[in-house]
């Protein structure tokens, strides 16, 4: 019997579950015995886990779980305890220099614990098998757009699509977007929530940004990056492109995050924005730029998200000995000696 144990997220504004309760039916009928936390802001009542035939449990009582369990979830874990001993399912966002990254493979190193990140659940041939990136560059660009016509509503809270949509559809300004990494599932997200908007995105992947025409790209509006790299790659911007007197560029949406990594292609900001402040001036005046760049975006569509997101996962969830998971440990166990020998 494998033992997975549906924490409860410690940032007030994440609602998401990593495993809806539709799919908890499924695990639980497959055998698997499944706990969750209670939560006061997660989307899903915790009824329905109950009623899925979900044994509960309060919320942060993981660190007492059977040491065999699985402890899964989506963003960052709590300070304490210093020692983690369970194997952790989750966006731990660890291996690519991020700030605390090292501190946080220490305390799994103190433990004997196993860190079996999402991001790196991949297929044979490196592909990421489950991930929220469809519905973050959906947002992304949807909150882009609402700010630079002056209708984002703030501070942000959390909504369905359909309220999103109807936002979108409202007639106003059309600008012109640039969507980079257009054909991965952020930049697909992107691109839809811009027809919403009744805008035609200019679409750029890897053959577009492999002859990079940076004029190109400061003669749109709004940037959109949706670009997920596993290690440096040329900047798509850079400080002295925000005072180009040519640039047209007013909003910045960076959906991939990776602010504090050396694969951060957005070089121009160091800080991550937040639902209370959404959008932060990298210049003001006459030409003002802002950037949005918020690590949890899908978290602002719970309901969608999380159901999207946990179709995929469920499937994986029913072997955990499989072949993806085993790819997870053995990046783990590298990454644990890379920091042993920094």
């Amino acid at each position: 019997m494998t033992r997975l144990w549906l924490r409860h997220e410690v940032r007030s504004t994440e609602r998401r579950a990593a495993v809806v309760p539709t799919d908890a039916a499924r695990l639980v009928a497959a055998g698997h015995q499944v706990t969750v936390e209670q939560s006061p802001q997660r989307v899903f009542p915790i009824e329905e886990y109950l009623t899925a035939g979900c044994r509960i449990a309060p919320a942060g009582s993981w660190v007492d779980a059977p040491a065999d369990a699985y402890v899964i979830g989506l963003k960052e874990l709590p300070d304490e305890p210093a020692a983690l001993r369970h194997r952790h399912v989750y966006f731990a966002h660890a291996y690519k220099g991020q700030h605390g990254a090292a501190d946080l493979l220490r305390r799994f190193t103190a433990g004997g614990g196993t860190l079996l990140d999402l991001e790196h659940l991949t297929s044979e041939d490196g592909r990421r098998l489950v991930a929220f990136g469809y519905w973050a560059g959906y947002t992304g660009a949807a909150l882009a757009i609402l700010h630079l016509r002056g209708t984002l509503a703030v501070p942000l809270r959390p909504g369905s699509r359909a309220d999103l949509d109807v936002a979108l559809a409202t007639p106003g300004e059309r600008p012109r977007v640039l969507v980079v990494g257009a054909l991965g599932r952020g930049g697909r997200g992107a691109r839809d929530a811009c027809a919403v908007a009744g805008i035609q995105p200019t679409p750029w992947d890897i053959a577009e940004t492999s002859r990079f025409d940076r004029p190109a790209l400061l003669a749109h509006d709004i940037l959109v990056n949706a670009v997920f790299s596993t290690g440096p790659v040329t900047p798509l911007l850079i400080e002295a492109d925000l005072d180009d007197p040519a640039s047209d560029l007013r909003v910045i949406s960076d959906v991939t995050c990776d602010v504090t990594s050396d694969c951060n292609v957005l070089p121009v900001y160091d800080q991550v924005t937040s639902w209370q402040e959404p959008a932060r001036a990298l210049r003001r005046g006459e030409r003002p730029v802002h950037i949005i760049a918020i690590d949890n975006l899908p978290s602002l569509l719970p309901w969608e998200a999380s159901a999207a997101f946990s179709a995929e996962l469920g499937r994986y969830l029913l072997d955990l000995d499989s072949a993806p998971w085993q790819r997870a440990a053995r990046r783990f166990h590298t990454a644990v000696k890379e920091n042993v020998h920094a």
